[in-house]
């Protein structure tokens, strides 16, 4: 992105006093791109316990985690420095957002950068599902030659249903159809379909007509459990089920036993309502043993590609907040972004959204007999963000101002 590293007025924090902590073993691309920016970087490969996390935040400016991590507001309350928080991933559900927000700490994410590798495993396990070739890989692994056709499909002509037709979803749709098969899908918001993609009126529309449901969903309290007995039961027989999005969506009891009935004719999941914290031996599910079932570690977006494009993504946004005061993308916080006049102090003011405090801002700026070169503020239910560049001679007095109004929640001169 232009203007994310290109060198601007002397900061009022110089950069070799910002420290990042980044856990969760994050690309090691993300960790160059913030060494080559000056900041201190400090790496660890595995999620932190919240009493651990809460010792290691306190000096911390920027908190770099993935999916393990839990962000919690006993974290946050600790987190007196904390300028902004990475989510090297798309969820951000371990994080709790509104705390964050309420602390003026904005939340970047990466949705994209893993869109491909997950929708290349989605049809992977389609055609694996469609010839059970789960249970004919360990057949010939046990020693046991099982050649059979029953039971065993082509893709091509079958349905499939897409639940969260966002990016993942949308791109699942383009690579079934190109694979010859019909697609239809439903979503809570209006779509654009891509190719001859169809949109249905219901999610019940979809299961009742899709050879495969593949789900595609964030998790919020709508989702979950939103695919329980009553849904498994409106599939068509013979129909899979297909997770990589969130294990709060589907009520594994529930799919278990519909796969043991011999209502549906297999399952591929790649996300749990419980997970490991690491790598280990022991994981334990329903759906275990179960045939025609694929069981696959949350590794939809494990791909060396997807996890380089999640560095670049999250390390991108971080690095132009802290540099800019830029939070466009950010996941839980106004947005805003103005362009940098070199010949200005910039203040950046997260506040509480409440009547006057622009109005005492603004008093501030005149007592100072202040020049704003430039101002950019945005709200939202809670916070307000506030991005002013003014003349040189009077910024610190005005920052200090600002600093002091009771409703402000972080103040300082970026540059």
């Amino acid at each position: 992105m232009r203007g994310m590293t290109q060198p601007v007025a002397q900061t009022s924090f110089p950069k070799s006093e910002i420290k990042l902590l980044l856990l969760e073993n994050i690309h090691p691309v993300a960790v160059e791109a913030f060494r080559a920016e000056g900041f201190q970087v400090e790496t660890a490969r595995a999620a932190l316990p919240e009493g651990e996390l809460v010792q290691r935040v306190r000096d911390a400016h920027v908190l770099g985690i993935r999916s393990k991590t839990q962000v919690t507001p006993a974290v946050l309350a600790e987190a007196g420095r904390m300028l902004a928080i990475g989510a090297f991933c798309i969820g951000t559900n371990q994080i709790a957002l509104g705390a964050a927000n309420r602390h003026g700490v904005p939340a970047f994410n990466a949705p994209f950068s893993n869109t491909r590798s997950v929708a290349e495993l989605m049809l992977a396990e389609v055609v694996m599902l469609s010839r059970h070739l789960g249970d004919r890989l360990r057949e010939v692994h046990d020693g046991r030659w099982r050649k059979v056709a029953a039971g065993s499909h082509e893709v091509r002509g079958r349905t499939i249903g897409i639940v969260g037709y966002g990016h993942i979803g949308s791109q699942v749709g383009v690579l079934a159809e190109a694979f010859g098969m019909r697609v239809v899908f439903f979503d809570i918001a209006a779509k654009l379909p891509m190719g001859n993609n169809r949109a249905l009126a219901r999610l019940e529309d979809v299961l009742e007509v899709a050879d495969f449901v593949a789900l595609h969903v964030p998790e919020t309290p709508q989702t979950r459990d939103m695919i329980g007995t009553d849904e498994l039961a409106r599939m068509k027989p013979g129909a899979c089920l297909l997770n990589a999005s969130r294990g709060s969506v589907v009520v594994i009891d529930a799919l278990a036993d519909a796969i043991r009935r011999g209502h549906l004719g297999g399952a591929a999941i790649d996300v749990y309502p419980e997970e490991p914290e690491g790598n280990s031996d022991g994981f334990a599910s329903p759906l275990r043993g179960l045939p025609n079932v694929i069981l696959t570690p949350h590794i939809g977006g494990s791909t060396e590609e997807a996890q380089e494009a999640i560095g670049r993504e999250v390390s991108s946004s971080l690095i132009k907040y802290i540099n800019t005061g830029a939070t466009t993308g950010a996941v839980n916080f106004p947005h805003v972004e103005l362009p940098v006049d070199r010949g200005a102090h910039r203040i950046l003011n997260v506040h509480r959204n409440v009547p006057g405090v622009l109005r005492d801002i603004n008093r501030i700026v005149s007592d100072c007999n202040a020049n704003i070169r430039a101002q950019v503020l945005s709200t939202d239910v809670d916070i307000g963000y506030l991005v002013m560049d003014l003349d040189q001679d009077v910024s610190q007095d005005v920052k200090r101002g600002i600093a002091a109004l009771p409703n402000s929640i972080k103040t300082r001169i970026l540059f």
